[in-house]
């Protein structure tokens, strides 16, 4: 039996180039998709460090205050005392929705040391943490639970297999989650289900593979549309950009037309 490596490029299976070049590539950048996950959620897994420097992970539910996550823990818990003992701390998130393979989902690691918030910060910690979590009310302003802002210093987004970045703090607090993403699942389905022409139109005139034979949508947000194609040559993801971003989710269905005769008139 041959073991495999993918870390040798001959294990790996081919991905076509494409043949022309893509009229419009433009994504979100790094920290746009980490602060898109972020927003998508209320979950995540906090690491921190225990009295004798052991990593410990839990379960925990943020709110966010400019992209900070702010967590409510209890001095009772293990992670509770290790915040208080040592403020260096992480958070994994995943981002929701049904993967076949969970390594397909997209993530991100938000990593820096964790604050009490004082002054102004602490109402507005409270709201941003009771508007992620409503059932914490129950609990919040007990004794033993306090409010821990993690002010973030090192961002890591993973889209999936093979696609991932780094992010600045500067940038991250700067980024806007993305108001099309995280609705799009409808939309997507409509095209796949009832436009493969215009996708495949797409992917020929507009995505840099002429020879495509058939294309999927698999994903949208405000500068564009990803389109999974199949060639000849193999299987390869690529970009199908709109004329300009989207603001809302609302302008999808005008922005994909518009890209739609964009493809069939080229």
């Amino acid at each position: 039996m041959t073991n495999l490596d993918h870390g040798d490029p001959g294990d790996a299976p081919t991905v076509p180039p494409p043949l022309t070049e893509i009229v419009n590539a433009t994504r979100p950048s790094a920290a746009e998709e980490a602060r898109t996950v972020a927003e998508s959620t209320n979950m995540g897994t906090l690491a921190t460090l225990t009295k004798e420097g052991d990593p410990w992970a839990s379960f925990v539910t943020y709110g966010l205050v400019g992209g900070s996550p702010v967590l409510c823990v209890s001095h009772m818990a293990e992670h509770g005392r290790n915040l208080a003992r040592d403020p260096r701390a992480s958070i994994a998130v995943v981002a929701p929705g049904p993967q076949s393979d969970p390594l397909a989902s997209t993530r991100i690691t938000l990593a820096g040391y964790v604050e009490r918030p004082e002054g102004d910060e602490v109402a507005a910690a409270r709201e941003a943490h009771l508007a992620a979590v409503p059932a914490a009310r129950i609990y919040i302003d007990f004794s033993d639970f306090s409010l821990w802002v993690l002010r973030v210093q090192r961002v890591r987004w993973v889209g999936g297999y093979g696609r991932m970045d780094s992010a600045t703090a500067e940038a991250y607090a700067e980024a806007l989650p993305d108001p099309v993403a995280p609705s799009a699942g409808r939309a997507i389905a409509h095209l796949n289900d009832d436009h493969a022409d215009a996708l495949l139109a797409m992917a020929q005139k507009l995505g840099g593979f002429p020879d495509a034979t058939e294309a999927a949508c698999v994903g949208a947000d405000r500068y564009g549309l990803d389109l999974d194609v199949t060639t000849p040559r193999g299987r390869a993801m690529t970009r199908a950009g709109y004329l300009s971003p989207l603001n809302s989710a609302d302008e999808l269905r005008a922005a994909t037309v518009a890209l739609a005769r964009a493809a069939h008139s080229s």
